[in-house]
């Protein structure tokens, strides 16, 4: 008898929303890595990046999708074709959002909207078309994309700062809703990650600096540090987990 369960996912099928680059690349390219076929979750499906190739390359099966998470009519169709394709999701990685950053003072409605459409209405009912499925499979991984910044302020990101602290309740709340059907729900919270969205706020050494004045291990992520734990999460190592937020902000909210 082994002492412990292999982290892998293999014969599994695995939805990334917001999946063309960033931590959802590398989030869909780990899970491939270990053993699932893949739904990719896209805003633009022409804009794969070459990730269809780089999949298939694995020997794994992959199938794009239009998926603007803030739009009903796309998330229902990305579940139908999900359903025709696959027959079933296991694994689903909401890793979609955005983050306008404006001064609280200076927030505009239609960003506030955008924000919470994307962020926690996205989340949500991805998360409900998956669990629908998930319950008459009597089995499913739903990881949610939080934030350190659910959990710590962050000066002019008020609203995004709101969605991902909601996260981490929305999280708490399904898996307690679901637990009954072998569903697990949990998040991961990361740091400030080296990815397309901050390389410009990266590049300027005072903000870098800023940054890695609060990381107590003093390194900026990598996209893989997030995919990894939502590997660990996804895999049957974690199958007594659910409910649970993961910090992966090199000690940020330690202080």
């Amino acid at each position: 008898m082994k002492n412990s369960d292999d982290v892998n996912v293999d014969g599994k099928v695995a939805l990334v929303t917001g999946a063309a680059r960033g931590i959802g690349r590398a989030c869909a390219l780990a899970l491939a890595e270990a053993g699932a076929d893949i739904a990719l979750g896209l805003r633009d499906i022409d804009a794969d990046n070459g990730m269809i190739k780089e999949i298939e390359a694995m020997g794994r099966k992959v199938l794009p999708l239009q998926m603007d998470v803030s739009k009903m009519d796309e998330i229902h169709a990305a579940f139908e074709k999900i359903k025709e394709h696959y027959q079933r999701v296991d694994i689903v990685v909401n890793n979609a959002g955005v983050a306008p950053e404006n001064l609280a003072e200076n927030v505009t409605e239609k960003d506030f909207d955008y924000t919470l459409n994307v962020n926690l209405k996205g989340t949500f009912f991805v998360s409900q078309a998956a669990g629908k499925m998930m319950i008459r499979q009597r089995y499913g991984r739903i990881i949610n994309l939080s934030s350190q910044a659910g959990f710590v302020a962050l000066p002019g990101e008020s609203v995004y700062c709101m969605t991902k602290a909601g996260i981490a309740h929305l999280t708490k709340c399904l898996a307690a809703e679901w637990g009954k059907y072998n569903i697990t729900v949990n998040a991961v919270a990361p740091t400030f990650i080296y990815t397309p969205g901050t390389e410009e706020y990266l590049a300027n050494e005072e903000s870098k600096k800023r940054v890695l004045s609060k990381i107590v291990l003093g390194k900026i992520g990598e996209p893989k540090d997030v995919a990894n734990a939502v590997l660990f999460l996804a895999s049957p190592a974690a199958s007594l987990i659910t409910g649970a937020t993961l910090l992966i902000d090199g000690g940020w909210t330690t202080l």
